[in-house]
C-alpha cells in the first residue's frame, strides 16, 4: 500500500510525462517543477520570464491548496532559469507571493524542456 497520495485536480489536463505535479507523504508536499502550463487546459503560456513566473506561482498555490496547504507553508524551493537576464523579472514575481516567511532557495541556470524560461519546484507544508 502506497504512504503517499498524489494530488490530483479534477478536470486537469492529463500530463505526457511519467511524473505527479506533486505528492503528499505525511504532512509534508512535494511539488514537481511547474512550469507555466495552466493546470486545466494544458495549454502552455509561454511569455517573458515575469508573466511565466505568475503562471508557474499560480500552478503552485492550486497545488498547495488542494493538498491543504499554502504559498505561506512552502519551506524550500529550487528555481530553473534558461537565461541569467531573467533572474530579475522571476525574482521581482517570487518576492511578492512569499512576503512573509522567504522559503530556502537555490537557483540554477539551465535548459529546460520546450520554450519555457522559468520552472519552480518546492516542498512544503501542511499546517496542523
Amino acid at each position: 500500500m502506497a504512504k503517499h497520495k498524489i494530488i490530483e485536480i479534477e478536470g486537469a489536463a492529463a500530463m505526457d510525462l511519467p511524473l505527479s505535479n506533486g505528492l503528499v507523504y505525511k504532512n509534508l508536499i512535494f511539488i514537481s517543477g511547474q512550469v507555466s502550463k495552466d493546470l486545466k487546459t494544458g495549454e502552455r503560456l509561454v511569455g517573458d520570464a515575469k508573466a511565466e513566473t505568475k503562471q508557474v506561482l499560480k500552478n503552485m498555490q492550486t497545488l498547495l491548496e488542494h493538498a491543504g496547504s499554502s504559498l505561506d507553508c512552502v519551506v524550500k524551493t529550487t528555481v530553473f532559469l534558461t537565461d541569467k537576464s531573467n533572474f530579475d523579472a522571476m525574482n521581482s514575481v517570487y518576492v511578492e507571493a512569499f512576503k512573509g516567511i522567504k522559503p530556502a532557495r537555490s537557483t540554477l541556470f539551465v535548459q529546460l524542456v520546450g520554450d519555457f524560461k522559468v520552472e519552480i519546484e518546492a516542498v512544503a507544508y501542511i499546517p496542523d
